[in-house]
C-alpha cells in the first residue's frame, strides 16, 4: 500500500470551492458551474495535479475525470467523485449519470486549453455553450488561506536566509554569473527547495531566476520583469552566463524565487563587489530610493487598499527625486507595474500597476520589486513576498534589505 507525502484537507478544498463558486457568480452568473483544465488550477481545487477535467457544479460535489494517475488521485485527494475518461465526450454522459449534468452554459477555464483542444472540446459537447470562466480561479487564488499562508511564511524564512546569509558566504567578485547560479540552487536544494518554479501567463517560463553581475542587469530581456539577464543561452534565457564575470566595483543582482510545497516566494537581493565605501553615490542614492519605495508600499498592503493608487504613489515618488527614467528597466526593459501577487505561480492576482483597482483583501501575498537601472552600471533594488495585514504589509521574506557587500 501507498502513502501520500501530503493529503490536503477536506475543509481546506471545500474553502477553495465556496471561493471559486462565489467568483463564477460574479463573472459568469449565467454558468452552471466551472470546467477546469489547467493542471495547477486542479491542483488548488483538489490536492492532486490530476491529469484531466475537473468539474465544479454551482451546487453539488464537485467531479473530477481523470484520464492518468486515478490511483495516486484517491491517495491525496479528498475529492470523492473521481471517474477515469478517454475523451472530452464522455464528460456530458458521466455528470448527468452522476447527477450533476453540465447544463446549457458553462463557464471555461480557457488559458488551460491550447487552441486545437478548445475546439475538439466544443465539437465533443454538443448542446453546451461556453463563456470565460479564468478569473473565477483566479479570484479565489488571490486570498490565501491560513493553510497557504504558513507554507509561503516558511518558505519565506528559508529564502531570506539563503539569500542574505548563506549565499554572502559562498560567492565572491570573479565567479561567473552561472557559477553564482549553481551555488545558489546548493543553497536553496540544503533549505528544501522544491526545484520546480511555474508561471502563470501563457508561454512564460522560469528557470531558478535571474543571476545579473553589472551591466547585464540591464540586458535585453523578453521576461516580463525589470532585471535584465544574459542566461544561458538565447534558447535558454534565464538563470545566468557562463561567460559573464562579476568583477569588483560592480553589483550583482539575484532575483530568484524560493518554492516550498508548490508555494513561492519571491526576493532580489543586490551584492556589491567590493567595501561599501566603493559604491557610488548615485547607486547607494538609487538602491534607497527603492528600499523607500518598497517601504512605502508596504505599509498600504491593508484591506480596502487600491493596487492602482499604491503604483501611483511610487511613480509619483521617483518623479520628485528625478529617477524615473531607470525605475522599473531601461528602455523596451521597463515594466508597467510595481508587484505582483504570488502563491502557486510566481505571478498571480492582483498587480500593483494601472487599473487594478479592485480593494486588497487580507491573507492576499503580493511580491513588491522596486528596481533601479543605472547605465552603465547595471540594475540594483529590492523585491520582498509581503502578506496584506490589517496593519499593513507583512514581510515573508526578511526585514534587511540593503546591498550585501562581498569584499
Amino acid at each position: 500500500m501507498f502513502t501520500a507525502a501530503e493529503r490536503i484537507p477536506d475543509d481546506e478544498v471545500r474553502r477553495r470551492h465556496s471561493r471559486c463558486r462565489a467568483a463564477l457568480a460574479d463573472v459568469a452568473p449565467e454558468a452552471s458551474g466551472l470546467l477546469v483544465f489547467a493542471r495547477l488550477s486542479i491542483y488548488y481545487l483538489t490536492g492532486s495535479l490530476g491529469n484531466g477535467v475537473l468539474w465544479l457544479p454551482r451546487e453539488g460535489e464537485a467531479m473530477l475525470f481523470v484520464r492518468k494517475g486515478i490511483e495516486r488521485v484517491l491517495l491525496e485527494s479528498p475529492i470523492e467523485r473521481v471517474h477515469p475518461f478517454r475523451s472530452y465526450g464522455d464528460i456530458v454522459e458521466l455528470a448527468r449519470e452522476a447527477g450533476s449534468p453540465l447544463g446549457g452554459v458553462v463557464a471555461a477555464e480557457m488559458g488551460g486549453l491550447p487552441w486545437s483542444l478548445a475546439n475538439l472540446l466544443q465539437q465533443r459537447l454538443q448542446g453546451v455553450s461556453f463563456v470565460p470562466g479564468d478569473m473565477a480561479v483566479t479570484l479565489a487564488r488571490a486570498v490565501k488561506s491560513p493553510w497557504e499562508l504558513n507554507k509561503m511564511r516558511l518558505a519565506g524564512a528559508r529564502h531570506h536566509e539563503s539569500l542574505h546569509e548563506a549565499l554572502p558566504q559562498r560567492i565572491r567578485p570573479g565567479m561567473t554569473e552561472r557559477e553564482v547560479s549553481h551555488l545558489a540552487w546548493q543553497v536553496f536544494f540544503e533549505r528544501g527547495h522544491s526545484g520546480m518554479m511555474r508561471m502563470s501567463a501563457n508561454g512564460e517560463e522560469i528557470f531558478l531566476g535571474h543571476v545579473a553581475a553589472g551591466e547585464n542587469g540591464n540586458y535585453p530581456s523578453h521576461f516580463n520583469g525589470p532585471l535584465g539577464l544574459k542566461g544561458e543561452h538565447p534558447a535558454v534565457p534565464y538563470m545566468g552566463y557562463a561567460g559573464s564575470v562579476w568583477r569588483r566595483g560592480t553589483p550583482l543582482a539575484v532575483d530568484i524565487g524560493f518554492t516550498l510545497e508548490g508555494y513561492h516566494t519571491d526576493k532580489t537581493q543586490v551584492y556589491w563587489a567590493g567595501p561599501r565605501a566603493s559604491i557610488p553615490d548615485a547607486v547607494l542614492r538609487a538602491h534607497e530610493t527603492c528600499m523607500e519605495v518598497q517601504a512605502r508600499a508596504a505599509a498600504a498592503l491593508r484591506p480596502g487598499a487600491i493596487p492602482s493608487a499604491i503604483y501611483q504613489d511610487a511613480l509619483q515618488l521617483v518623479g520628485e527625486y528625478g529617477l524615473s527614467e531607470g525605475f522599473m528597466g531601461i528602455g523596451s526593459n521597463k515594466v508597467p507595474f510595481l508587484g505582483h501577487g504570488i502563491g502557486l505561480a510566481v505571478d498571480e492576482h492582483p498587480v500593483l500597476a494601472r487599473r487594478f483597482d479592485a480593494p486588497l483583501q487580507t491573507g492576499m501575498v503580493i511580491a513588491i520589486e522596486p528596481k533601479m537601472g543605472i547605465p552603465g552600471v547595471g540594475m540594483v533594488g529590492v523585491e520582498n513576498t509581503f502578506e496584506v495585514t490589517e496593519d499593513g504589509g507583512r514581510c515573508l521574506t526578511g526585514d534587511d534589505y540593503d546591498i550585501v557587500c562581498i569584499e
